[in-house]
């Protein structure tokens, strides 16, 4: 059996010697680790790929008991088990597009068991892929009362992740809150920023010589969450908003689609407003 145990604690000593001593009780030999000790934080992050001829619930019981000193946060899963991702989408389809193509070519380790929209436009593309599609409209009446629908499909399809692939609506604090470390969100990058409607034309209007995009863990607080992911690219003067568009839909697509395989592959390790990642 191929396991993956992630590991976040205070970091002192004998933590790396306490994991591999515990594997080793669960007859397992170490494919993989990384590891990592923040100094901002001072904590521990560790991520351990094995291989063992015990059963999870055996190892996962070894582990815990052997590195409870430490009070960590301790997960393990079968490395074959694909986190469970909802998508949540408006109009736009080209985020939506990479992330259902990248599942289809087995590039994409999740499973993506349903797709909703406020918006009916993106239907025939979810659906052509064999996943269910869900309209729930959201309007300024009505919006207090879709997030609770939102929330029951969550838990009904014991979701672990969900994505806002170009999902224009803004959240609520509580759904935030409730789902802190498991909304990814992708948003431009400028340099300057521009917030508010059009930013491609504001970006083209200010001349802007560098265009991209942030990956990031939503929070309460408008695109400011812990950054997961990021890329850029440089363009010329000459580039019209029609092209500054298309290549910001282009490092959109790329980067949120990474941000996702890596929190799927447990590459991720939240603290507090910064993220470590294991490349």
């Amino acid at each position: 059996m191929d396991l993956l145990a992630t590991l976040t604690c205070k970091d002192t000593s004998g933590i790396v010697h306490t994991m591999t001593d515990a594997i080793l009780k669960c007859r397992g030999n170490i494919i993989e680790n990384q590891q990592f000790t923040d100094p901002l934080t001072g904590m521990f992050c560790m991520r351990t790929r094995f291989t063992t001829d015990s059963s999870l619930s055996e190892s996962e019981a070894i582990l815990k008991g052997e590195l409870s000193r430490f009070a960590p946060e301790l997960k393990v899963r079968e490395l074959n088990k694909r986190p469970r991702a909802l998508i949540l989408v408006t109009k736009e389809s080209h985020c939506l597009r990479d992330l259902l193509y990248l599942r289809e070519l087995g590039e994409l380790p999740v499973e993506i068991p349903l797709v909703v929209s406020n918006h009916e436009d993106l239907r025939s593309l979810v659906e052509s892929h064999g996943i269910p599609f869900e309209h729930i409209p959201v309007n300024a009446q009505n919006k207090s009362g879709q997030e609770p629908e939102i929330t029951a499909r969550i838990k009904s399809l014991e979701i672990d992740v969900v994505v806002l692939a170009r999902y224009m609506q803004i959240l609520s604090k509580d759904f935030c809150n409730q789902f802190a470390g498991h909304i990814i969100n992708i948003h431009h990058s400028f340099l300057p920023g521009f917030k508010g409607a059009r930013p491609y034309h504001q970006a083209y209007e200010r001349g802007v010589k560098i265009i991209g995009a942030t990956a990031h863990f939503v929070t309460e607080e408008l695109d400011e969450g812990p950054i997961i992911e990021q890329d850029v690219a440089h363009v010329a003067h000459s580039a019209t908003p029609e092209e500054l568009i298309s290549i910001g839909r282009d490092i959109e697509r790329r980067v949120l689609a990474k941000a996702v395989r890596m929190y799927a592959e447990d590459r991720i390790f939240l603290l507090g407003n910064r993220t470590v990642i294991f490349n």
